[in-house]
C-alpha cells in the first residue's frame, strides 16, 4: 500500500483515481500529477515503481496544498470571517447556510435535525 501525503491510497485502483483519496486532490489535479510524472492513465498503484511513488510524493509536496495544511487554511479563513463579524462570518457562527440558500424549507444539513416547537399543532 502506497503512502502519499500521510494517506494510504488503495493499491488496486488506477493511480488517477487513487490520488483523489488525498484531501485537496480531485480528478483534474490527479490527472495533472500523472502527466507531470509521466504515469500512463491505465496504470494501477500496485504496478508503480518506488521511484514513481517518490516522484508523485515530491510533486504533491512541492506544488499542492493538501490534507492537514489545507484543512488548517480553510479553518483559518472561516475563523477570520467570524472574527470580522461580516455577514458570511455571522452565518458560519449561527450554523446557517452561507451562500444565499433558502432556509424556510431545506437547509437541514446546516441546521441539523428539525426540533419540534412546543404547543404548535396543525
Amino acid at each position: 500500500m502506497a503512502r502519499i501525503a500521510g494517506v494510504n491510497i488503495p493499491t488496486n485502483k488506477r493511480v488517477e483515481i487513487a490520488l483523489t483519496y488525498i484531501h485537496g486532490i480531485g480528478r483534474t489535479k490527479a490527472k495533472d500529477i500523472c502527466q507531470i510524472v509521466g504515469i500512463p492513465a491505465e496504470r494501477r498503484v500496485n504496478e508503480l515503481t518506488d521511484q514513481e511513488v517518490i516522484q508523485v510524493r515530491e510533486v504533491i509536496d512541492r506544488d499542492y496544498l493538501v490534507e492537514g495544511d489545507l484543512r488548517r487554511e480553510v479553518a483559518m479563513n472561516i475563523k477570520r470571517l467570524m472574527d470580522l463579524g461580516c455577514y458570511r462570518g455571522l452565518r458560519h457562527r449561527k450554523g446557517l447556510p452561507v451562500n444565499g440558500q433558502r432556509t424556510h424549507t431545506n437547509a437541514r444539513t446546516r441546521k441539523g435535525p428539525a426540533r419540534p416547537i412546543a404547543g404548535k399543532k396543525k
